[in-house]
């Protein structure tokens, strides 16, 4: 079955950019896009001619001229366009089940406070079964790619290498049991495939406390070198999977979440994980996956795994 690639609209900057983001990623995949507007969203007051029109007659237009600027765009992209009268969350979680990824926007706020992930992105990042990636207004195609040298045009701008994909990567030391989720890994090898980039893997074992070894962090170089022997261990099959891909480890002692942050600093993408706890255990997101996900500029996936 060729699942999809699916966005949801509501109107917003934000979730235009989510829509753009989700086609170039359907045509990376060779995936069809499925457009989606749960209409009891209420339209987003930066949406001029909203005001006097019923909710169902708004919502056919922005998603009507979504599509169409989609369409223009990736001209031979299959797309659907899907109206729904019923719960946003509950559309999305459904949607999810047959999608490659579920692509959501999120407001910008300041360099200071971060970015807004509303609560609709929120508790579908916190329930989906497949992977969310939530994108920030004003992320566009070029934003995905390495700064654009003097005497480049616009057009020329797929050319362009992709920025590098960050990977959030928790392992114990060596000899520990903890073996990163497939789910998790697999998805960020495939997303620097598809973009011919980098792979730069992030583990951060410091903290409150101690790290998996027991050791306090600053206690010396052999509980780094024991996490970095698990690092090189974790990514063995994958690297002999994807042999072309470059991959670079970094670890440290440092929080995972600070860690994650500076790293994405120039990323295209950053991939971290969620552990799926069942239908009966409810939609949680982890500190770390919070951090990033408030703190991090560039496109952030979310992979559910368990």
């Amino acid at each position: 079955m060729v699942r999809h690639v699916a966005a949801g609209i509501d109107g917003s900057p934000e979730s235009l950019a989510a829509a753009h983001w989700a086609a170039r990623e359907a045509v990376r995949r060779g995936s069809p896009l499925l457009l989606v507007h749960a209409w009891q969203w209420r339209p987003h007051p930066s949406v001029p001619g909203s005001a006097g029109v019923s909710p169902q007659d708004w919502a056919e237009r922005a998603l009507a001229r979504t599509a169409a600027g989609v369409r223009t765009a990736h001209p031979g992209l299959e797309v659907e366009e899907r109206l729904v009268a019923e719960d946003p969350v509950t559309v999305l979680l459904s949607v999810a089940d047959g999608a490659e990824a579920v692509v959501l926007g999120s407001r910008g706020l300041s360099a200071a406070a971060g970015f807004l992930v509303g609560s609709v992105s929120q508790r579908v990042v916190a329930r989906s079964p497949r992977p969310v990636v939530i994108v920030r207004a004003g992320v566009g195609a070029a934003s995905e790619h390495l700064p654009v040298v003097d005497g480049v045009s616009p057009e020329e701008i797929p050319e362009v290498p992709y920025r590098d994909v960050v990977l959030g990567l928790d392992v114990g030391a060596a000899g520990d049991e903890h073996v990163p989720p497939d789910e998790l890994v697999g998805f960020a090898f495939e997303a620097a495939h598809l973009r011919g980039a980098p792979l730069r893997v992030v583990h951060a074992f410091g903290g409150d406390g101690a790290d998996r070894t027991g050791a306090p962090p600053g206690a010396g170089a052999e509980p780094l070198a024991e996490h970095a022997r698990a690092v090189v261990a974790a990514l063995h099959p994958w690297r002999e999977k994807w042999p072309r891909i470059t991959v670079a480890e970094t670890v440290t002692e440092d929080r995972a979440a600070d860690e994650l942050v500076r790293a994405a600093a120039g990323a295209g993408l950053v991939v971290v994980g969620r552990r799926d706890r069942g239908s009966g255990g409810g939609g949680h997101i982890g500190p770390v996956t919070h951090a990033v996900l408030h703190h991090v500029a560039c496109p952030v996936a979310v992979v559910p795994y368990g």
